[in-house]
């Protein structure tokens, strides 16, 4: 019998033959597809120690199995590799690759720091201190031995918002060719209910493998405040984050290659437990900057700028009461100023209505006249 032909469009044709074979392949694939959201989801774990056709597994959730390996896994798998495992009998079936140690790494900001010491204005004080406490520790720890003294284990850093704490860490980072280490105090309590005294110790430990190295805790007030009252849950998990981080200062050398600074806006709140002699025991304010400061920080901000007949003299009085962020806040807005305006150069009005703007945002107040 003949294949059977049927003509489409004028010359065009195709054979029933083929149209089927398209069919199936089209059913085929949807079947496949089918299959696929079907399939019962895998579970991913950690090989904590492997034995000949079983192995001790670790879920995300801290728990620990001994579990079955697939016949084809037997001599495969090895500690410290991530599984995928059955989710009823928790057999392994797949590997897929070298266990992350450090789950902490996806939930801190790990860096090597570009800010130098001159790009910072108004802060000889606390520059010379971190100099003496973190810089000359971790570069000539064997002055300290042939003294005799043990340099502080940790620094606080506090004072008013946008003052340069942050700034201050990640400098003495870059000049010590340090890892930085940072991680927000109120973060730590509001996204690890449960493991928050885990991911500290999780830190320090990361910290010691990526030496030298500084953790920056910025809010320490969060996790380390004085409480008269552990009666909620809440109130109990921020204690045990809080013990944690005295224990694991506690286990530092002093002469380590792991240095901890810290930061507040609110010393007054803060546990005695945590400032003794031992701790955080060296105290630097990083004050307000007062009017050298200001200006100081002002040269630092403009001097990329192209500025056109600016009298700096006129504006530093007018910044009174500006932290360090805020006079930065103050150039960059000029700079919008002159922009908006198809100038390339900044001028005096652009600087006076940019300090103007940037007092309502932060004090809610105006200069008056004619930028009120």
């Amino acid at each position: 019998m003949g294949i059977l032909t049927k003509k489409r469009g004028g010359d065009s044709s195709y054979t029933l033959g083929e149209e089927n074979r398209k069919l199936r392949e089209t059913v085929s694939n949807l079947r496949g597809e089918l299959g696929v959201y079907k399939e019962p989801p895998l579970i991913v774990c950690d090989v904590v120690k492997v034995f000949n056709e079983k192995a001790i597994v670790k879920l995300q959730n801290g728990n620990k199995f001994l579990v079955g390996v697939s016949p084809s896994l037997r001599g495969k798998i090895a500690a410290d590799q991530r599984v995928l495992a059955e989710q009823k009998s928790l057999v392994v079936v797949d590997i897929l690759g070298k266990m992350k140690q450090y789950d902490v790494e996806n939930y801190v900001i790990i860096e090597k720091p570009g800010i130098s010491w001159k790009e910072i204005g108004g802060l000889k004080d606390p520059i010379r201190e971190l100099h003496e406490v973190v810089e000359l520790p971790l570069k000539n720890p064997a002055l300290f031995k042939k003294v005799g003294i043990q340099p502080p284990k940790g620094i606080l850093l506090y004072g008013p918002s946008g003052t340069g704490k942050t700034i201050l860490a990640k400098a003495v980072a870059k000049s010590t060719n340090s890892t930085f280490i940072e991680i927000v105090g109120s973060e730590l309590v509001q996204k690890f209910i449960g493991e928050g005294a885990k991911l500290v110790k999780d830190i320090f430990s990361l910290a010691r493998e990526k030496a030298p190295s500084i953790i920056f805790i910025d809010e320490l007030d969060a996790i380390a405040s004085e409480r008269a009252d552990y009666g909620t849950s809440g109130e109990r998990e921020v204690q045990r984050t809080f013990m944690q981080l005295l224990s694991e200062i506690d286990g530092f050398d002093p002469l380590d290659n792991v240095k901890i600074i810290c930061a507040t806006n609110r010393i007054d709140v803060l546990d005695p437990a945590v400032l003794r002699p031992g701790r955080l025991d060296r105290l630097i304010e990083i004050p307000m900057p007062d009017v050298g400061s200001r200006r100081e920080i002002f040269n630092i901000h403009s001097k990329d700028m192209t500025l056109d007949g600016v009298a700096i003299d006129g504006i530093i009085p007018l910044t009174e009461g500006f932290s360090g962020a805020e006079i930065k806040s103050v150039c960059t807005e000029a700079g919008y100023f002159a922009i908006r305006q198809d100038r390339t150069k900044v001028n005096m009005d652009d600087f006076l209505c940019a300090i103007d703007k940037v007092r309502q945002n932060e004090f809610g107040e105006s200069t008056g006249g004619m930028f009120g």
